[in-house]
């Protein structure tokens, strides 16, 4: 396994992160527990989840999965830098989401009592809070560093500009404020690199992208429906259509090179400089096994380029669209 940094902190972490979102959803807790392990033996040691995974009436049962893991020790906890999250509404109470002072404490407890820990590594703002001060926001979080229950803040599907108002508020703090911002990052959908790549690298933000796959479209979408394994519907079967011929075209370049798909995907993102670790959330052993071979697949700079051509992205703000 590789590692690296975490932005301009100090913290270590796997070039892969494992995702658990699946985990109590789609992916039973036997088989979820199965995965974590892999997981530590490959050297993953970066986890990621959110206080609202498990979704609807089952909001937080993710964590509990993973806090039933750690319960069984052999220091499962001490090789994790586990990353959760605060912000969706928990209840339909007031003050049961968002990210005001009283919210954070309460989420904060209630995560680190499912997740049978007593502290998170990394807690992360899921979106921004646009009613609550940056001032209240931090405040709340230098209390819980002080308490020992964070060690580091991180954000979500943040703007370039909440990224800059936000280290500006810690700032004045004398507060470290954030060290990574996770996004919808990959090569079908690359607004990130507008202004929010720039803001990052600018004030030492790694990127945690998610979805690196864009729900499956970039991991043999099509080789596997002709091979009858999967069939998309809806909004994901559009998206195909739309894009059906570039990713024919992306496929074939995957074959020509020898690797997988989603291979090349994921080896795509682990070249952009911006990137600490994409977030991958595999529901079996066996895609785990996949993600972690990306780690091993480099890139010639022609196919960097014929990758641009198939999927163009953006060069930063303002020239992107202006002088």
């Amino acid at each position: 396994m590789k590692y690296t940094h975490l932005g301009r902190s100090g913290l270590s972490v796997s070039r892969i992160c494992l995702g658990t979102m699946n985990f109590g959803w789609t992916t039973e807790e036997p088989d979820a527990h199965g995965i974590m392990d892999a997981a530590l033996d490959k050297g993953i040691n970066f986890f990621d989840t959110a206080n609202v995974y498990g979704w609807n009436e089952n909001k937080g049962r993710t964590e509990q999965i993973i806090g039933n893991w750690f319960a069984q020790g052999g220091r499962r906890r001490e090789r994790t830098v586990l990353a959760t999250k605060v912000y969706g509404p928990m209840g339909e109470w007031p003050n049961e989401g968002k990210l005001s002072a009283l919210n954070i404490r309460r989420a904060l407890d209630a995560s680190l009592k499912r997740l049978k820990t007593d502290y998170i590594d990394l807690y992360q703002f899921h979106h921004v809070d646009r009613d609550t001060p940056w001032e209240e926001i931090w405040q709340a979080m230098e209390v819980a560093v002080g308490q020992g229950k964070v060690l580091y803040v991180g954000s979500s599907n943040f703007a370039g500009w909440h990224i800059a108002q936000a280290q500006a508020a810690a700032a004045q703090r004398h507060f470290m404020g954030l060290v990574s911002e996770q996004s919808l990052y990959n090569l079908m959908a690359r607004t990130v690199e507008l202004e929010v790549l720039p803001a990052a690298r600018h004030y030492g933000l790694g990127i945690l992208p998610w979805s690196p796959l864009q729900g499956g479209l970039l991991g043999g979408v099509l080789r596997k429906e002709r091979e009858g394994k999967r069939r998309l519907e809806g909004r994901a079967q559009a998206a195909l259509q739309k894009n059906r011929e570039r990713i024919e075209q992306y496929e074939n370049l995957a074959t020509e090179l020898g690797v997988e798909p989603g291979d090349l995907a994921l080896s795509w993102l682990l070249h952009q400089p911006a990137v600490t670790a994409p977030i991958v959330g595999p529901r079996t052993g066996a895609q785990l096994d996949a993600a972690v071979r990306a780690l091993d697949v480099k890139l010639e700079e022609k196919t960097l380029t014929r990758l641009d051509e198939l999927f163009p992205g953006h060069k930063p703000a303002p020239e992107d669209y202006a002088w």
